[in-house]
């Protein structure tokens, strides 16, 4: 396992979408084990592969929770209920956060590390996390989504 760099700021592959993982080999279990050391050594709570370079549908998130440490792959939001407005930051454009409205409840369709179809629901932060992953996956970032800065001192 090793630490990633995180591809930041104006990166042009933080704009690029990512392609579905075909199949689970030893490239992407690797992939997958080094974004979670890059996740934790950063502080994050969520990381995707795009951020380390790699554009592929590959999604890391653990909030710190019981039962919300996960691998996503291929992940694809299938219901979405209410509505929260948060602080954000992304560990791709370090030392910026601002606020975002994002759904507060949302379920998850995704394989795991060993390639079984699984959904989760999270509420609030994994909601959050979710939506924020995904999205890189598509190319989009939060800060596109920000409706108010917060003042750093």
């Amino acid at each position: 396992m090793a630490l990633r760099n995180i591809r930041i700021d104006d990166d042009p592959i933080l704009r690029k979408v990512s392609r579905p993982v075909e199949k689970l080999d030893q490239r992407t279990q690797t992939l997958i084990d080094d974004m979670f050391d890059t996740m934790y050594d950063a502080e994050g709570v969520g990381l995707a592969a795009p951020q380390v370079g790699v554009l592929k549908q590959v999604v890391v998130i653990d909030t710190g929770e019981e039962d919300e440490k996960m691998v996503l792959i291929n992940p694809e939001i299938i219901r979405e209920e209410g509505e929260q407005r948060g602080q954000e930051g992304c560990l791709s454009f370090p030392g910026k956060a601002g606020f975002v409205t994002r759904p507060n409840v949302v379920t998850v369709r995704a394989l795991d590390r060993e390639g079984n179809v699984f959904e989760k629901t999270g509420e609030g932060l994994l909601a959050r996390a979710f939506c924020h992953e995904i999205d890189h996956l598509k190319g989009q970032v939060y800060i596109d989504k920000v409706e108010e800065w917060v003042k750093r001192e």
